[in-house]
C-alpha cells in the first residue's frame, strides 16, 4: 500500500499541470457549471493566498529596514564616541535639566530625556549583537562553484574577508568540482589572494561521475561539507561550526553574519536552527534586460514574504545557515536527481528527519546576488529560460514532502541522537534551555497540522507556477469564446448544448463573479512591487551604499510591463516543463546560468 501511494505521489505535480492545460478547452464543453465552480474556487483562493503574501511581505520589508537602520545607527554611534573620547562635555548650567551633546559645529544642548531614550535603544543595540563580538561560533562558508568567473569568486570572497571577525572566525569552504577544466590552478590563485584574511581557507574538489549523483551545488555541497567536518572535528568543537552555504555570486552583509549569530544565541534550540535570509538582485541589475530583472525581483519578493511564517516553517532560497551537527544527523545532502533544489531539498530533510524539530529563524539581512547576464539581449533572455528550468526541476520536492509526511514509518530524531550521546555534548543541551522553564523546541513533537503545512507550502510553491499562467491568463478568454462568443462553434458541433452562461441567471452572475475576481488576482503582487521599489533603494543607499546613480528609480517602474511576458516565459513554461518532465524522471544536462563580472566594481 505505501508503494502504491509514494507512486500516487510522483504523479501529483504531472498529473496538475497536465490539467491545467486540458480543462481550459474541455472544461466549458464537458463540465461547464462545475468548471465555473472550480474557476471561481482556484480565483479566490488564489487571490486569498496573494493577499496573506502581501501582508506578510510588508513584515519583511519593515523588519529589514529597521535592521539596517539599526545597524547604521550603531556604527554611527561607535564612530561618534570614538570622535570625542577625548573631549570634555561641561554642563552650562548646573539648575538645567539639560546636558551638553557634541554636534559637528560643536556642542548644543538636547533634553536629557531625548539623549536618554537615544542612548538607551543603541545600548539595546549593543546588548544583543555583542555575542558576536566574543566569536563564539566558527562560521564555514561553502561557496560551490563550477565554470563560475574567478573574478566573481574573488569579489565574494573578498567581501567575506573585509568583515570584523573575518580572521578569527570564518572559514572559507571553497567547493570546486573535478569535471571543470583548471580547477586546480583556478583554486589556488584564488587561495593566494587571500593568504591571512580568514583562519582557514578549504578546497574540495567533488569527483566527476560518482554512481548515483546528480550534478548541481547539492552534490557538490555535500561533498564539500563532509571533506570539511572530516577536517574541521579535529580543531573545533562541532557544536561551534556553523554551515552557511552560498553562491558563487552571493555577497553576504557583515551584518547577517551578526544575525546569525544572534539568532543562534537567543535559540532554545540552536541545533536545530536554520537561518534564512531574504535575496536581493543589485549586483548587476542595471545591465541586464527589463524581463530579467522584474523576474528577479519577483523571486525575490516571494523569497521575502515566506520568510515571515509565524511558525518557524519559512523555506530558505540560495544562502542559509545551520549548525555542523544538524547537517551531520540527517546525513548531509541528498546527491540524487530528485535533490536538484538544494536548499529547499535539505530544509525537507532537516524538518522531516527531525520529526520537524528543526525551524526556519529568519534572518532579515538581504544577501545581494548576480543576475543571469551574458552578452546580448537575446542570449540574456535564453539564459535566464534555462535558469528557470533548472530552478523549477525542485518540483521533485512535491514527491518528496509527501512521502515524507504521510509515511508511516516517518523519520525522527531523538534528542540524544541529534546533539551526540556524549555527556559533554547532552550538557550543552541544557545550556539553551529558556530560563522561562520552557522545553527546548528539540524536544517537542511535529503535529500533524505543521506537515500539512509544509506540504501546503510546497504544493503552493510548484503547482502554483505551473497552473496560474494557464488559467489566470486563458481561462476567462477561452470560456467566453466557447460559451459566450457569437462565433462560438459549439452551436455548430453540439447543438444540443445548454450553455449555463447564456440559459441561467445564476451562472451567468457565477461567471460574472469569476471575470471580477480575475481582475483582482494581480493587485496584491503590483502592490509588493510598489513597496518592493522603496525596500530596493533603501537597501541600496543604507546597507550597500550606492550612489543615486547605482540604483534603480523612478524609471524602472517601467520594468513591470514585462511582468506578463516574464510570467510566462520564466514562470508558468518552465515550471509546467519540469512538472510533465517527471512522468519520464530523465535528466537534463546541467547547465551554469553565465555570469559577466567585471572585477573593478565596488560596492
Amino acid at each position: 500500500m505505501t508503494e502504491i501511494f509514494h507512486h500516487f505521489f510522483e504523479l501529483v505535480a504531472p498529473l496538475t499541470a497536465l490539467a491545467a492545460i486540458f480543462i481550459l478547452p474541455f472544461g466549458p464543453i464537458f463540465f461547464p457549471r462545475t468548471y465555473i465552480w472550480f474557476l471561481l474556487t482556484y480565483f479566490t483562493v488564489f487571490l486569498y493566498i496573494s493577499i496573506n503574501h502581501f501582508l506578510k511581505f510588508c513584515i519583511t520589508v519593515r523588519n529589514i529596514k529597521r535592521n539596517i537602520r539599526d545597524w547604521n545607527a550603531r556604527r554611527e554611534h561607535q564612530s561618534t564616541s570614538r570622535d570625542y573620547t577625548t573631549k570634555e562635555v561641561v554642563k552650562s548650567s548646573a539648575t538645567s535639566n539639560e546636558r551638553t551633546t557634541p554636534t559637528r559645529n560643536g556642542y548644543t544642548s538636547v533634553p536629557m530625556t531625548d539623549q536618554f531614550d537615544s542612548d538607551t535603544r543603541l545600548n539595546e543595540m549593543e546588548n544583543a549583537l555583542k555575542i558576536y563580538d566574543d566569536g563564539h561560533y566558527i562560521h564555514a562558508f561553502v561557496i560551490p562553484n563550477y565554470e563560475e568567473p574567478e573574478a566573481l569568486l574573488r569579489d565574494t570572497i573578498k567581501r567575506l574577508a573585509q568583515h570584523r571577525n573575518a580572521t578569527t572566525t570564518y572559514i572559507i569552504v571553497l567547493a570546486m568540482e573535478e569535471s571543470e577544466v583548471d580547477h586546480a590552478s583556478k583554486a589556488a590563485s584564488i587561495k593566494r589572494n587571500f593568504d591571512d584574511s580568514f583562519l582557514d581557507f578549504i578546497i574540495t574538489v567533488h569527483p566527476k561521475d560518482v554512481p548515483g549523483e546528480s550534478r548541481g551545488k547539492g552534490s557538490n555541497v555535500a561533498y564539500a561539507a563532509r571533506e570539511a567536518c572530516d577536517y574541521l572535528v579535529r580543531k573545533f568543537d562541532r557544536r561551534r561550526v556553523v554551515f552557511t552555504i552560498t553562491d558563487s555570486d552571493s555577497a553576504i552583509p557583515e551584518l547577517y553574519v551578526r544575525h546569525v549569530e544572534k539568532a543562534l544565541t537567543e535559540s532554545e534550540d540552536p541545533y536545530n536552527t536554520i537561518c534564512s535570509p531574504p535575496i536581493f538582485f543589485s549586483r548587476n541589475a542595471l545591465n541586464v534586460p527589463a524581463a530579467v530583472r522584474v523576474t528577479d525581483i519577483m523571486w525575490s519578493i516571494m523569497v521575502m514574504q515566506n520568510l515571515s511564517n509565524p511558525r518557524g516553517l519559512a523555506f530558505p532560497c540560495s544562502t542559509y545557515s545551520l549548525s555542523m551537527l544538524l547537517a551531520e544527523q540527517v546525513g548531509f545532502w541528498d546527491t540524487d536527481k530528485d535533490a536538484v533544489g538544494e536548499d529547499l531539498h535539505m530544509w525537507l530533510k532537516c524538518f522531516f528527519k527531525t520529526g520537524g524539530q528543526a525551524r526556519s529563524v529568519p534572518i532579515f539581512v538581504p544577501i545581494n546576488l548576480t543576475n543571469v547576464e551574458t552578452t546580448s539581449y537575446i542570449s540574456n533572455i535564453y539564459a535566464r529560460f534555462v535558469q528557470a528550468k533548472r530552478h523549477y526541476n525542485g518540483v521533485a520536492d512535491v514527491a518528496y514532502s509527501l512521502k515524507s509526511a504521510f509515511s508511516k514509518n516517518g523519520h525522527s530524531l531523538d534528542t540524544e541522537s541529534l546533539l551526540g550521546s556524549s555527556p559533554t555534548t547532552m550538557t550543552a543541551a541544557t545550556t539553551y534551555t529558556s530560563s522561562s522553564g520552557k522545553r527546548p523546541s528539540c524536544l517537542m513533537s511535529c503535529s500533524f497540522f505543521d506537515k500539512a503545512m509544509v506540504v501546503f507550502h510546497v504544493l503552493e510553491a510548484h503547482m502554483i507556477p505551473a497552473t496560474s499562467g494557464w488559467l489566470m491568463f486563458a481561462a476567462v478568454p477561452i470560456t467566453q469564446f466557447l460559451l459566450i462568443s457569437t462565433y462560438s462553434p459549439i452551436a455548430d458541433y453540439y447543438p444540443s448544448f445548454q450553455n449555463p452562461i447564456v440559459n441561467s441567471d445564476f451562472y451567468a452572475y457565477m461567471f460574472s463573479l469569476v471575470q471580477a475576481v480575475g481582475v483582482l488576482l494581480p493587485m496584491p503582487l503590483l502592490l509588493c512591487a510598489m513597496i518592493y521599489e522603496g525596500l530596493h533603494r533603501t537597501v541600496d543607499a543604507e546597507l550597500f551604499k550606492k550612489g543615486n546613480s547605482e540604483t534603480r528609480t523612478w524609471k524602472n517602474y517601467t520594468d513591470y510591463m514585462w511582468l506578463p511576458v516574464s510570467a510566462w516565459l520564466f514562470m508558468t513554461l518552465p515550471s509546467t516543463w519540469a512538472c510533465v518532465k517527471r512522468l519520464t524522471r530523465s535528466e537534463e544536462k546541467y547547465v551554469v546560468a553565465e555570469k559577466i563580472f567585471t572585477e573593478a566594481i565596488v560596492e
